[in-house]
């Protein structure tokens, strides 16, 4: 609340104020000479030197309050001032009353400014335009629907055209947000000068409005402005046009494509027949596939290819078409430039009840042989012609399949092994022959050793002792002669490993030692020499008893019986040794 000095200043400013009319009256008088206060008749103070507009405002505690007047030097204040300054100074010891409680002051409302209180405010109308269409026949003009909304905030307006389904044209906004001119004296559009009911002339375009929305209504309403009764907006005569339904039939068509299609799709007559291709320069039959489509009565005939006949293997014999199987009587005379028939020159098609097994069927020129059909035919045809045989037919002018040749293998030319070299026989690139993992895994490190001696005629090969070494991982032989001092042979590798054919197998199929071939005293031939079995190592009879299903029985009792009538073998670092046989 300002203090009691406070309102002292105050009035004695507006005292003085007051005062300040007389004062310049005066001088007016003074200066005038009673001439009156006109152009020209008035004179300016010489002495004046101070052209500035006065401050007359001051704050004091945050109030702007009007300066006090200042006296000068040698100038007295006049009678009247001071005696209103007597009263003022009385004033100062008067205490007012408080008229008013603080707590009684009635608030204010908020200020809300315009782009505030009417953000967001749209009034909107309902409206059409008329364009004329220059260069068609079927309309003159075109009737074109329009959206334009007014914008409250800033008084700026939008046209925009809704959407029609399949209408070709390009919709949406015509026209961007912007403030409308009304005429050329630079005026613009506002929201009194629109209505329903009435035309809109912007930028040469003339825009009929017909309604508005609830909204707009009420706005419009409560600002005095009564609206006008709406409108209905006139059709296109194109969209109408375009709107009619399709004339119908009287009586409608029996046929019908669609549930034909929905019903028959996928479903196909197979016929197996013979081409009768006897006008060729060398006339032969063939096989051939006839294919008859239930969904729209076509045909394909496909030729079945034989391996090595010496013909391209075109895929398709005749297209999938409509094949005519009557023509009208004028065709026949009459020039066509094309091959392929019209449906008004055919008289009727080929359906299925023209093909019958075990008969002769003309296709675009050529004759073809029905003899057999697969099983969805058969009982298409007893389902829906069972008055129709349907029994299959044996081709008889059909060539008897060639007998099948029985590959010759070459026999053996001595270069390599026998697998390696069938190989070359089989195939144009050899593959590398199979091999048995399984066994090479199990039986990996596993030699079954023999000692025998060389049969020979000649009197230097007696005496000569050999070891005979049987690899159970792939059943090769390896052989090798003990040295003996002062005989004049060098002891050694005597054959590298190989598998070994008995004697008297072919070499188409030949039979190769085992260990069940290999009892003491037998003979073994290696390839022209002859060795003779004296003994062997304990773990072959150790190996030949766990397979003794496998082995002879001749086989295992020799070898009982030699190790029977001697002594057990030494062994030496774990190793098995080779028997020496006994004196």
């Amino acid at each position: 609340m300002p203090t009691s000095s406070d309102w002292v200043g105050f009035v004695t400013e507006r005292c003085v104020q007051s005062l300040r009319p007389r004062e310049e009256e005066m001088s007016w008088n003074w200066n005038s000479h009673g001439l009156p206060f006109l152009p020209g008749y008035s004179f300016q103070d010489v002495t004046k030197s101070a052209f500035h507009r006065p401050q007359t405002l001051s704050y004091k505690n945050g109030y702007a309050l009007p300066s006090r007047p200042t006296i000068g030097i040698g100038q007295s204040p006049l009678i009247s001032a001071q005696l209103r300054l007597q009263e003022l100074e009385q004033l100062s010891l008067y205490e007012p009353d408080q008229s008013y409680d603080p707590h009684d002051k009635s608030h204010s409302q908020d200020f809300i400014p315009a782009h505030v209180a009417l953000d967001k405010k749209v009034l909107r109308f309902y409206g059409y335009f008329t364009e004329d269409i220059l260069f068609s026949l079927e309309e003159r003009s075109r009737v074109r629907s329009v959206v334009i909304n007014y914008f409250l905030e800033d008084d700026t307006m939008c046209i925009i055209e809704p959407a029609v389904k399949n209408s070709g044209l390009l919709q949406g906004k015509l026209l961007k947000r912007q403030r409308l001119p009304k005429n050329e004296f630079g005026e613009y559009f506002t929201w009194t000068d629109l209505n329903v009911a009435m035309d809109l002339q912007v930028y040469s375009v003339k825009y009929r409005i017909t309604d508005c929305d609830a909204f707009t209504e009420e706005f419009l309403s409560s600002e005095g402005i009564v609206l006008n009764e709406p409108e209905p907006r006139p059709s296109d005569p194109y969209i109408a046009n375009r709107n009619k339904p399709v004339p119908s039939f009287t009586t409608p068509s029996e046929y019908d494509s669609i549930k034909r299609f929905l019903t028959m799709d996928g479903k196909v007559l197979c016929f197996f027949g013979l081409w009768d291709d006897s006008q060729d320069l060398f006339p032969e039959t063939r096989p051939v596939t006839i294919h008859y489509y239930l969904v729209n009565d076509t045909v394909e005939v496909r030729e079945v290819h034989e391996a090595n006949s010496g013909r391209v293997p075109v895929p398709i014999l005749m297209k999938r078409q409509r094949l005519p199987k009557k023509t009208k009587e004028h065709i026949g005379s009459f020039p066509t430039c094309v091959l392929e028939m019209s449906k008004d020159e055919v008289e009727e098609y080929y359906s299925p009840q023209d093909f019958k097994l075990g008969q002769k069927i003309t296709l675009m020129g050529r004759n073809f042989l029905l003899c057999d059909c697969d099983n969805y035919t058969k009982q298409y045809y007893q389902s829906n012609f069972p008055d129709m045989e349907m029994t299959p037919v044996k081709p008889t002018h059909q060539k008897p399949p060639p007998a099948e040749k029985s590959k010759e293998i070459p026999p053996y030319n001595g270069f390599g092994t026998l697998e390696d070299s069938l190989q070359n026989c089989l195939s144009l690139v050899p593959e590398r022959p199979r091999k048995n993992v399984l066994k090479q895994l199990e039986n990996n490190n596993k030699i079954l050793r023999y000692q025998a001696r060389l049969e020979s005629q000649n009197e230097i090969d007696e005496g000569r002792i050999f070891v005979i070494s049987y690899y159970l991982a792939d059943d090769m032989i390896s052989i090798h002669e003990k040295p003996t001092r002062n005989s004049g042979m060098m002891g050694g590798k005597f054959l590298q490993k190989a598998r070994i054919p008995k004697p008297g197998s072919s070499s188409d199929s030949p039979q190769f030692y085992s260990p069940a071939d290999f009892a003491i005293g037998s003979v073994v031939e290696v390839f022209s020499h002859r060795f003779v079995l004296v003994d062997a190592d304990r773990h072959v009879l150790t190996f030949l008893e766990s397979i003794q299903s496998q082995v002879p029985t001749k086989t295992l009792e020799s070898l009982r019986r030699r190790f029977g009538l001697r002594l057990e073998p030494t062994h030496t670092q774990g190793e098995e040794s080779i028997i020496e046989p006994t004196s």
